[in-house]
């Protein structure tokens, strides 16, 4: 039987984006050593970055061209950048943290001392609207990924999901600590996981109709906005408990991602 082929971007967006519910199951019910938490995140990290730099960057200017691909790279790393800034004036700058970070910020939020907070408010739509700013570029690509051939890169979907993994444990066991209940903590990042689905199935349907300087342009948008990502949040989540080591366990995570493009 075979499926559509924006079935099969839906089906696989899905796939990358259940891996934050998973992770996130994990991180609120497992007592997971924050070291530990620490080098996953960092490995995700190295995954992500190999990706983008092996997979969505070359595809990128294959497609379109450097003008296009320096375009869209550095405005989706300024669109994320100036997003990220936003959200965190209310409270969501540490989301994807896994120690007390997410509830002394929470404190704050509800004493109304973040910069667009006002006493008794309450940082939840901001997680909300800042987990879907982390998710969303990542399953584009995956989405993009089939338009050159209706073939699912699963480089890409194995690394996002690689990624998608520490991301939602981190960011659980954050929310756990900031006495987020468990009802909302799954309902977010089931939800996401849908968006996520949606997500890839846009990148295919929509961008299917534009030339391929626009698909080249749109990947690189996607591409700095997660580079951006990786530098803001989880690089800092990392480094506050690995240190030293991080470095390395990055270099490790890269060099996964590496041998999997080789072996596709």
């Amino acid at each position: 039987m075979t499926f559509p082929t924006w079935a099969v971007a839906g089906f696989w967006g899905l796939v990358s984006g259940s891996a934050l519910l998973l992770g996130a199951a994990i991180g609120y019910y497992a007592h997971v050593p924050q070291r530990l938490i620490a080098a996953i995140m960092a490995f995700g990290s190295g995954v992500l970055i190999s990706t983008l730099s092996l997979e969505l960057m070359e595809d990128a200017y294959e497609k379109g061209g450097l003008d296009s691909t320096a375009l869209g790279f550095v405005g989706g790393a300024a669109a994320y950048t100036l997003a990220n800034w936003l959200l965190a004036r209310h409270g969501a700058k540490h989301r994807k943290r896994s120690g007390e970070h997410q509830k002394v910020e929470r404190q704050k939020v509800q004493a109304g001392a973040k910069e667009d907070t006002e006493p008794g408010d309450d940082n939840g739509m901001a997680l909300a609207v800042g987990a879907l700013l982390d998710g969303i570029p990542e399953s584009i690509v995956i989405g993009l990924s089939l338009l050159a051939g209706g073939a699912v890169s699963l480089v890409a979907v194995t690394a996002i999901f690689l990624s998608n993994l520490p991301e939602g444990l981190s960011s659980a066991a954050g929310m756990k600590k900031a006495g987020r209940p468990a009802r909302y903590v799954f309902l977010l990042w089931a939800g996401i996981a849908v968006v996520s689905s949606l997500s890839s199935l846009a990148g295919y349907t929509i961008f299917s109709h534009f030339s391929q300087e626009v698909v080249a342009a749109t990947t690189a948008v996607a591409a700095g906005a997660v580079l951006a990502m990786i530098a803001d949040t989880m690089i800092p989540e990392a480094f506050a408990t690995a240190h030293n080591f991080t470095g390395l366990i990055t270099v490790l995570g890269f060099l996964a991602a590496f041998f999997l493009s080789k072996m596709n």
